[in-house]
């Protein structure tokens, strides 16, 4: 339980507030046992919605304002970091992921081999400062993403996570209207590697990024300080071993498996069994829209929660594991900068030479596919009548891809409506 008086900082605490389950900062959560905290929001600060919480019986409120069950301090903000990273102290390992793709996959294989506690999709400084806050001493070890978009923010992340462990997936271009570079890129991610005050931390990088970080351990497979060996990657999934211990991942790719291996790594590091992480491994359910492969009379290959070039790249090589005609519907990757359009280009000429069917889809639709549509209902009319039986489709773009610019302001519709259409035809809805 989370008890307002027993909080590491200085708070006038309402007589009426009572012990919570968990945190949030969104006041519709709130309830008799999600306590609130009213944080500043870029259009509208929490404060506004404090007797929303109040009345939808939250226990506490971490707030400046002087209103019932308030947990008062001067920010409240401030005040929860510090709550976090006295929490987090507590917790037995940290590992702290990030990179330019792959961090979603690899935290999920990470925390399965450690059998951990990991943070959920959403990982903003708020919702990682709560699942401190919540989990810092339940005596587990915690994998917490540590995505980025703007100089600055990972020693944000690092002062606040402080992980015992640094991970680096990959490096490749992504946010670089705010990081400008890929030398900036590796620069600003290689921040995970050094504690909050410089310190260096334990640091493992993927294969891909190693040339960035030289002298750094490296994982995966091939030219790296820890490999699997024997890789085979199959329509039903990747097999490798990992210091004699045979892995089997389900519907994996070789992106999963190196995840694997990272997972591997520092389950070993911790000291624990390697035959057991393995079998937690096997079990690994990875959000969708992360690599999620749906077998059928047609395979769907859902990748359609973000997209970068060396994601579409990793996501394409995949396809080189199934039989049968490939196709792949790709849409506009998002915070690219000036480059941008030479960026789709190159990635749609990989997939020209990867691929049997290319679709395009919204901005640079031609760059993207032979078959290029501006939108996504003139996409699927097109994609449906062409999809055969035994084909495998890939759909891959940056989740902000909509049906329309009006349409993606007001609802944020990305390519998942493409995934659910395919797989309603699969089913023969």
């Amino acid at each position: 339980m989370l008890d307002p008086r027993a909080v590491p900082f200085a708070a006038a605490v309402h007589p009426e507030a009572r012990p919570a389950v968990r945190l949030t900062w969104d006041s519709r959560e709130a309830s008799p046992e999600v306590a609130f905290v009213a944080l500043p929001g870029e259009r509208t600060h929490g404060n506004a919605f404090v007797e929303q919480a109040l009345a939808a019986g939250a226990p506490f409120v971490l707030t400046d304002l002087d209103v019932p069950r308030a947990l008062r301090v001067p920010d409240a903000q401030e005040a929860l970091f510090a709550w976090a990273r006295a929490e987090r102290a507590g917790a037995p390992l940290v590992v702290g992921i990030t990179g330019s793709a792959g961090k979603t996959t690899a935290k999920s294989y990470a925390a399965a081999a450690l059998n951990a506690l990991f943070m959920p999709v959403f990982n903003t400084m708020p919702a990682i400062a709560c699942f401190l806050i919540e989990h810092g001493r339940a005596q587990r070890p915690l994998v917490v993403e540590m995505g980025i978009d703007r100089v600055g923010e990972m020693a944000e992340l690092v002062d606040l996570v402080r992980p015992d462990v640094g991970v680096i997936t990959t490096i490749g271009p992504a946010h670089l209207e705010q990081l400008g570079s890929l030398e900036g890129i590796a620069r600003e991610k290689g921040g995970i590697l050094r504690g909050p005050h410089g310190e260096p931390v334990r640091g493992l990088v993927g294969a891909q990024a190693s040339a960035f970080y030289p002298g750094v351990d490296s994982y995966g497979f091939g030219d790296v300080t820890f490999g699997g060996a024997a890789l085979t990657v199959t329509p039903q999934g990747a097999s490798f071993t990992f210091e004699g211990v045979p892995v089997q991942l389900p519907l994996a790719a070789r992106v999963q498996a190196e995840a694997a291996v990272l997972g591997l790594v520092l389950a070993r590091e911790a000291g624990l069994d390697l035959g057991g992480a393995a079998q937690r491994l096997a079990e690994v359910s990875v959000p969708a829209g992360r690599y999620r492969v749906h077998p059928g009379r047609f395979t769907v290959i859902d990748d359609a929660y973000n997209a970068s070039p060396v994601a579409v790249h990793a996501a394409l090589d995949a396809l080189r594991a199934f039989p049968g005609r490939r196709v792949s519907v790709l849409g506009r990757m998002l915070e690219l900068g000036p480059t941008e359009q030479a960026l789709h280009a190159e990635v749609g000429a990989y997939a020209r030479g990867q691929v049997d069917v290319t679709f395009g889809v919204g901005a640079f639709a031609r760059e993207l596919g032979e078959r290029a549509h501006a939108t996504v209902p003139a996409l699927l009319a097109d994609l449906l009548a062409e999809v055969k039986d035994g084909d495998v489709v890939l759909v891959k773009a940056s989740r902000g891809i909509s049906w329309t610019p009006e349409r993606r302001a007001q609802e944020g519709v990305g390519l998942d409506v493409v995934v659910r259409a395919l797989l309603d035809a699969q089913a023969g809805a």
